[in-house]
């Protein structure tokens, strides 16, 4: 029997899909637009036997996951932009030892403490790293509660497959907003594969101990350790490689957009075509890896391209390396906390077709 829709609120689909996932240990420290998150796996969890903890700090929280991640068990954090700001010292730490984990940012305004409002400005530190050193996080941006949760119950398994942190970059919209979901069947954590690579259980299972660190304090060793993890993100771009187009093929001008953007973009674009204009839509859902590819293809075939963040323009660096000056590439958007209106983008899309 198919599981029936329920509503909810984007932050609460988000905690349901992790559960359901198999996250075993979740770690976490209030900040505003995600505190319904927060409060959902600390009911839900402690329901089902599983650890939750409120840290005394996003530093602690983080380290806490880097702990639980180390034994093998899925492990979760979840903030907001200033929050997620504080555990970057630890995102590096887990991504120089290769551990898997799911870390959920619910974006707010800035920069500094900024307002609590929907914001994508965070872009810049959730696809270029973040933290200190040479590494990557994949980063899956949903544009609804149904996205959130499909993506968040994925990113488990993405995580460990590749054994790299996963980020979910969503923004207080997002988090905020109810949508009728679908949920995804539940997963036992005890039925899960023990990690070869994990701490503890090596009598039994007939191996080394293993040290979990991201030290290493002899620079050829660290070398060929970072080489190795950059020869792992070059297949990571191969594999995951996720956008969604909607009427890019006779358009003459396409919005690039993602999350809440898109969904104002997507409102754009019907009463664009409703007037007898070709507006496409290209939406990134891996922000990294960027589909860069796709985006150099539409460029080839004669596009115009309209950025539309919320955010002073921070996509828009990969959509010019995208298209590598191959057609024009255009910007409109709104920060501080406002979200652009589909009149507004409309208007701007428009204006530069000369209509």
């Amino acid at each position: 029997m198919a599981e029936e829709i329920r509503l909810m609120k984007g932050n609460e689909a988000i905690g349901e899909a992790a559960v359901r996932a198999g996250c075993r240990a979740y770690f976490g420290y209030p900040i505003t637009p995600q505190n319904e998150l927060t409060a959902y796996m600390a009911k839900h969890m402690l329901a089902k036997g599983r650890t939750f903890i409120q840290a005394e700090s996003e530093v602690a929280a983080i380290n806490m996951v880097f702990g639980a991640s180390s034994t093998g068990a899925r492990a979760m954090t979840s903030s907001s932009s200033p929050g997620v700001s504080l555990k970057q010292e630890g995102i590096s730490y887990l991504c120089g030892a290769d551990l898997p984990a799911v870390i959920v940012n619910v974006a707010r305004s800035g920069p500094g403490l900024g307002g609590i409002s929907p914001s994508q400005g965070d872009y810049f530190q959730a696809t270029r790293g973040g933290g200190h050193g040479d590494y990557y996080t994949i980063v899956l941006a949903p544009k609804g509660v149904q996205d959130a949760a499909d993506l968040t119950y994925e990113a488990f398994s993405i995580s460990e497959k590749w054994r790299v942190p996963v980020l979910i970059l969503a923004d207080g919209l997002i988090g905020q907003m109810m949508e009728g979901v679908v949920l995804p069947e539940p997963i036992d954590p005890a039925t899960l594969p023990r990690k070869p690579w994990a701490v503890g259980h090596a009598v039994e299972m007939g191996r080394p101990y293993n040290h979990v660190t991201s030290m290493n304090l002899v620079p050829d060793e660290l070398e060929a350790a970072n080489h190795a993890r950059y020869a792992r993100y070059e297949l990571i771009k191969k594999d995951i490689n996720r956008y969604e187009e909607i009427d890019v093929e006779d358009a003459d001008v396409v919005f690039v957009a993602y999350g809440t953007s898109a969904r104002v973009s997507h409102g754009a674009l019907q009463m664009a075509r409703a007037k007898g204009m070709k507006v496409g839509l290209f939406r990134p859902i891996s922000l990294w890896p960027f589909p860069y590819a796709r985006l150099h293809e539409l460029a080839e075939k004669g596009k115009r391209f309209l950025c539309v963040e919320m955010s002073m323009g921070q996509m828009i660096e990969d959509v010019r390396l995208a298209v590598n000056g191959k057609a024009p590439v255009y910007f409109y958007g709104r920060c501080g906390g406002n979200i652009p209106s589909q009149e507004e983008v409309f208007a701007e899309v428009a204006r530069l077709m000369g209509k």
